[in-house]
């Protein structure tokens, strides 16, 4: 699976050795043989592509800078603080321990984007890679600083006041599915002052669960959650970029009001500054919760929606000076600390947001605007998605606003549905929202028949 994020595949099928060393000579030469940093989410395999990766780059004249098991948020930091070329995080993300992959960063810290990715996928494909004489080769160092450093960020944050945090004494649940979280997000709760009851905090990489932190894969935090009486659960996934939360009662409080909550914590820290004229910024992709919306409106902020994909929701955010971004995934950006999402920074600003409120968990989540959002896909065997897409355009364009950013969005009066074709999959992704289940289910049989009658036709 090759996307502008970087490759991830089955290791020992799809993923081996020689396609990870065709990627990492081609990013040292896209980097042109300068500093690469390189972490891992803590997998099984990650050792031993953690090795190929660094003998590659040193083999190119690449110094490297190794971080160890960190999370990919705390790489980006340390590409960006130490000037490096470039970043590399081996990780597959939220998918299962037999995968793994390259994540790639540019010197900004950030994913490459479609440009530069596309570069640097010209380079991989020529295969002329010229390595250098064993008297120039890069130099390896292992640097641990980055996770505390990382942590001093956040707790140094102006948005986040440690002693006022510290007086709840929050007891919580941690889930960081035995991978790159269990050392970073315990240590900084405990610095918030928080009691922490840890679950698969172990980094060796046998995941406990199913790695994605979907409600239908949490039943097990949220036991323990209530067992505990503990105030909140803290969930990520394997590289800790996804902040998902559980309520007091032991229920998913919504990956999408991850950052629902934080953007009503960012605009109501700024709301002296904001005026008719200053209207400040938040970005988040097209399929991310209309709750955002209605936070910012409140606020006299505007929402600037981006395509799926971090990359995308960050680029905007640099390019309009957004003060708070993200992605209904349980992803939060923040500028103050870097333009990536970020479960550490997202962490200390939900407990800043809970210390203000004053209340629990749930009585949080039930001061913010509701809506119910429904998420399905279409299996499309040998049709054309774009000209499905295309025809449901059509049909639709005087039923409700119209956005081809990424797919197709539809926005209707309280409402709306968005049809995006899977890059890796023969499927169409079907995300709808409205004021209650029953109205986005509607919404979901709706779509999902159109696709199905029309996928018939063509």
């Amino acid at each position: 699976m090759v996307s502008i994020s970087g490759i991830r595949g089955i290791v020992g099928e799809s993923l081996t050795p020689d396609i990870i060393v065709n990627y990492s000579a081609a990013f040292a030469q896209y980097c042109q043989r300068g500093p690469i940093v390189i972490g891992r989410d803590g997998r099984l395999t990650g050792k031993i592509i953690g090795n190929i990766v660094s003998s590659t780059l040193l083999s190119m004249g690449c110094d490297v800078i190794a971080l160890g098991i960190v999370p990919t948020p705390t790489i980006q930091i340390a590409v960006e603080k130490l000037n490096a070329a470039g970043g590399i995080s081996i990780t597959a993300s939220h998918n299962p321990m037999q995968w793994n992959g390259l994540k790639f960063l540019s010197n900004t810290g950030m994913f490459l984007d479609l440009q530069e990715f596309s570069q640097f996928f010209d380079i991989t494909k020529s295969k002329h890679f010229q390595y250098v004489k064993w008297d120039t080769l890069g130099k390896h160092v292992f640097d641990e600083s980055f996770i505390k450093k990382h942590i001093d960020m956040v707790v140094g944050l102006p948005y986040v006041q440690t002693e006022q945090i510290r007086k709840r004494k929050f007891r919580v649940v941690v889930d960081c599915i035995n991978a790159a979280g269990g050392v970073i997000v315990p240590q900084l709760l405990r610095e918030l002052g928080c009691y922490v009851v840890e679950m698969n905090c172990d980094v060796g990489g046998v995941f406990a669960r199913n790695p994605e932190p979907l409600p239908e894969h949490l039943g097990e935090v949220c036991d323990r959650v209530r067992k505990e009486k503990a105030d909140l659960g803290i969930v990520v996934d394997p590289d800790v970029d996804r902040l998902v939360i559980v309520t007091e009662k032991g229920a998913p409080f919504g990956e999408e009001y991850t950052i629902a909550s934080i953007t009503k914590l960012i605009l109501e820290k700024n709301k002296n500054w904001i005026t008719a004229k200053r209207k400040p910024l938040v970005v988040v992709n097209l399929s991310t919760t209309k709750a955002v919306d209605a936070i910012a409106q409140s606020y006299g902020a505007q929402v600037v929606r981006t395509p799926v994909g971090e990359i995308n929701v960050a680029r905007k955010m640099k390019e309009c000076g957004a003060v708070i971004g993200g992605e209904g995934s349980g992803g939060v950006i923040l500028p103050d600390v870097h333009y990536g999402r970020d479960a550490i920074v997202g962490i200390g600003l939900f407990l800043q947001m809970l210390t203000d409120h004053g209340g629990t968990v749930s009585e949080f989540k039930a001061s913010l605007p509701q809506f119910s959002m429904i998420k399905t896909k279409v299996e499309l065997e040998n049709h054309d998605a774009e000209s499905i897409l295309k025809l449901i355009q059509e049909r639709h364009s005087r039923n409700g606003d119209i956005n081809t950013d990424d797919g197709l969005r539809i926005d209707f009066k309280g409402s709306w549905v968005h049809m995006r074709k899977s890059n890796t999959e023969p499927i169409i992704r079907i995300i709808a929202e409205a004021s209650t289940p029953e109205q986005a289910q509607s919404l979901i049989d709706k779509f999902k028949n159109d696709i199905t009658k029309l996928g018939e036709r063509l």
